[in-house]
Order: C-alpha cells, then sequence, then structure tokens
C-alpha cells in the first residue's frame, strides 16, 4: 500500500505554493488523494475507523512548541494523537519537537514552502502582516481573568469573533494556510513583581517586561516603562533588578522559573491586561488534498486540543505557579483604584483606535462582535453551570485533576463556533 506523504516536492512546488491563492497547483504531493465521502457530526470512534478502511496511509508534517512529553506540549501531542487513534492509524503524524523546523515568527512560511502540513501560528509577532487578527488578540482584556470562567470564556469568544470575521478568515486564506482553530491562550496575563506595586505611585517608573501593542499602551498608562525580554532571561532580569515586573501568565512563569523572584501578583477583571493568543492552521494545499473524511476528524477533534490546553496546561500551570508565589511570601491581588482607572481609560482608547482604524471594513461592527460575543459566552458558561468557587490564592488548594468536567463547555464551543464551518 502506497504511503501517502502531504509534503512540497522540489523547488517548482515552492513556486506553486506560493501563487496557490491565485491558481492551482498541477503538481501535488498527493495528487488525487482529496473528495471521497465524509460522516455525518457525532460519529463515533468506531464509525470513523470503519471510514479509513480505504483510505491510503496519510503522514503530516508537524511541529510542537515545546520537548516531548512536557506540559506545554501536551495539548499538541494529545490532539494529534487523537488522530492517529480515530483515524484506525491512517493519519500519523512526523512531529519535530521544540520548533525545530521553524521559528514561531516562520511558521506561516513553513507552511507555504511544505516544510510543515500543520502548525501553531502566532499573529502577533507580526502584526503588520496580521492587522486583523492582531487586533482581535489585542483586545482580549475583553473578558474575565477569573480562574475558571475567565479561562474557559477567553478560550470561546475569540474563536466566534473570528470565524465571524472576513478580514481573519482572508488574512490566512491569502497566505495558503487552512484556518483551524483561530485562537487559545495560556492563562490569565497577570503583573508579577519583585515587590508588592498595584498603584500608581509604585508602578511609577518600573521597568516592565510586556509583549504587544496593548500590553505596551497599559503599562506605560501605569507610569511604568514596558520593555521587551525573552522569558528565558526574566529570572536573571528580575534577580539582579534589570526588571522589576513582568506582565506574563503563571504557564510562562513556570516554564521560566522566574516566579519565585516575582511573586507579587495582581490579576484583575475590571482592569485587565490582554491574553497572549495563539491558532492552529493547517497549508491550504495539504488540507485540499485530503480525502473528505480526513478533512473532518481533524476538524471535530480541535476540541481535544482546546480541552487539553485548558486542564494540561492552563489549570496545571496555575496549580504550580500560585503554589511557587504564595511559598515565596507573595499571592494574587487587584489593581489600587488609581491604577484601574488608568488601565480602563487606556482601553477605552485601544478600542476607539481599533473603531476608525483602517483594518477592518467596519471597524464599529467588529468592536461590538467582540463585546457581544465576551459578554454571550459569558453567560452561556454560568447558564451551564461553571462558577469560579475560589481566587487565585485558593486554586492550587481547590483544584485536581478532573475537578472541572470540562464536556458540556468543549461540547458547546464545537456546536456554536466550529460546527458550522466543518468541512462538508
Amino acid at each position: 500500500m502506497t504511503r501517502v506523504r502531504i509534503r512540497a516536492i522540489g523547488a517548482g512546488m515552492v513556486a506553486c505554493l506560493a501563487a496557490v491563492a491565485v491558481a492551482g497547483c498541477a503538481e501535488s504531493a498527493s495528487a488525487g488523494n482529496g473528495g471521497g465521502s465524509g460522516l455525518e457530526y457525532g460519529a463515533s470512534k468506531e464509525g470513523y475507523v470503519a471510514a479509513f478502511e480505504d483510505v491510503e496511509p496519510i503522514v503530516l508534517h508537524t511541529q510542537s512548541p515545546s520537548s516531548k512529553g512536557s506540559t506545554t506540549g501536551r495539548p499538541v501531542e494529545a490532539y494529534l494523537e487523537s488522530i492517529t487513534e480515530w483515524s484506525g492509524g491512517k493519519i500519523t503524524f512526523d512531529i519535530a519537537y521544540a520548533n525545530a523546523i521553524a521559528a514561531p515568527a516562520d511558521i506561516d512560511d513553513a507552511l507555504l514552502d511544505g516544510r510543515l502540513d500543520l502548525a501553531h501560528i502566532i499573529p502577533q509577532y507580526d502584526p503588520s502582516e496580521y492587522p486583523a487578527s492582531a487586533a482581535l488578540t489585542e483586545s482580549a482584556y475583553l473578558a474575565k481573568q477569573t480562574p475558571v470562567v475567565g479561562v474557559l470564556q477567553s478560550n470561546a469568544w475569540a474563536n466566534d469573533v473570528a470565524f465571524g470575521t472576513p478580514e481573519i478568515v482572508a488574512e490566512y486564506e491569502n497566505r495558503g494556510m487552512k484556518l483551524l482553530l483561530p485562537e487559545y491562550n495560556s492563562g490569565s496575563n497577570g503583573l508579577f513583581c519583585a515587590t508588592p506595586r498595584n498603584d500608581l505611585p509604585s508602578l511609577h517608573g518600573a521597568q516592565v517586561t510586556a509583549s504587544g501593542r496593548s500590553i505596551s499602551a497599559e503599562v506605560t498608562a501605569l507610569g511604568a516603562s514596558p520593555v521587551t525580554m525573552p522569558y528565558t532571561e526574566l529570572y536573571e532580569a528580575l534577580q539582579r533588578k534589570v526588571a522589576d515586573c513582568a506582565v506574563t501568565t503563571f504557564t510562562v512563569g513556570t516554564i521560566g522559573g522566574f516566579l519565585g523572584a516575582a511573586p507579587h501578583a495582581v490579576i484583575d477583571s475590571s482592569a485587565s491586561f490582554a491574553n497572549g493568543w495563539g491558532g492552529i492552521a493547517m497549508s491550504q494545499q495539504a488540507w485540499d488534498s485530503l480525502p473528505l473524511v480526513a478533512q473532518q476528524l481533524i476538524w471535530d477533534r480541535v476540541t481535544v486540543f482546546m480541552k487539553s490546553n485548558v486542564e494540561d496546561k492552563v489549570f496545571a500551570n496555575t496549580v504550580a505557579g500560585s503554589k511557587e508565589i504564595l511559598a515565596a511570601g507573595g499571592g494574587v491581588g487587584t489593581f489600587a483604584p488609581d491604577a484601574a482607572a488608568a488601565i480602563n481609560a487606556e482601553q477605552d482608547k485601544l478600542l476607539d483606535g481599533v473603531r476608525t482604524g483602517k483594518t477592518f471594513d467596519d471597524g464599529d461592527a467588529f468592536v461590538s462582535r467582540m463585546q457581544d460575543s465576551a459578554a454571550e459566552w459569558l453567560s452561556t458558561l454560568e447558564a451551564l453551570g461553571y462558577t469560579d468557587e475560589v481566587d487565585y490564592d485558593g486554586f492550587a488548594e481547590w483544584y485536581a485533576p478532573g475537578k472541572v468536567d470540562l464536556t458540556d463547555y468543549t461540547e458547546k464551543v464545537y456546536e456554536q463556533i466550529f460546527l458550522p464551518h466543518r468541512p462538508s
């Protein structure tokens, strides 16, 4: 049986891929493999395995941002393992770990030239090329920042808005990509400082590491100075007082190992920072070459990634991170009224910039869509029974794996957001 390799072949293919949005490629690494019949939504694992019996084996080339088996990489591995299992082993993945094929800022190029077939995209690394996606990412402060409801809300509403915004979808399509999961995050961004700082006087002149336009603007509004620095250098920077604080997540802080040096945190739903988001996309050529049932399986199992991202990464790192800062004599608090007012005023300016900018045909409608979706998903989560029983300081003691049943959440997210766009 012939093993299908979804990969570009040679310089001629690279040139063809560059023109994929204009004309179809005459040469394909898996010519004739597309098409076929599909399955109805809700098909069982057994149904999928049976549907793949006559499908030629498929190998997709991808990469993980982390080392094999790490907490950060677990959502990737869970998603890919699920696809392989549900295809009866017919879809397998050639995985490069720790971004070995392409650095995060170059992943879209790797999808275009055939080095990768499926990968994780971070549009905010190149906001000039992805202005609509960046506008959505930079507006992530619209969600709550609580340890359970806030995490679920922020990982839902942004996907709802992305699929409903033609400018965002077009940014991927015009670069030869099929958008699978527009947005996911690693938890709420907070202000983590070496000493307690939550009001304007204590923040004045502080050196605060920040990434992204909106976070830098918020830091400036607090009277602090935003600086850019890789998270791998933060521990030493905080220890040597080169940086006073970092706007980051428990996930990044745990990976970077610097939370003990910055244990005084502020995570405030009434005055929040934007979350850092990424997405998942496929090479359009690779996607188009797949049989319909393979496209449907890859689409249907995206909720496995979303569930693992919340449970195995966000919740797990919140437990580890909150334990670390509490042990170091810190904790998570809120902003003083003067600092909260400064952040909120800056966010109003940022939203006005989106409304009046040239990125969208109707900036007012886009901002309204974000605000409405964030509010609707908060109501949806409350109706499903999700609550925040504890704050961040109590989360580690309260939480255990399986404590929050995400079944209703992932089903609702799929049915309301992904199902209308399911391949058919």
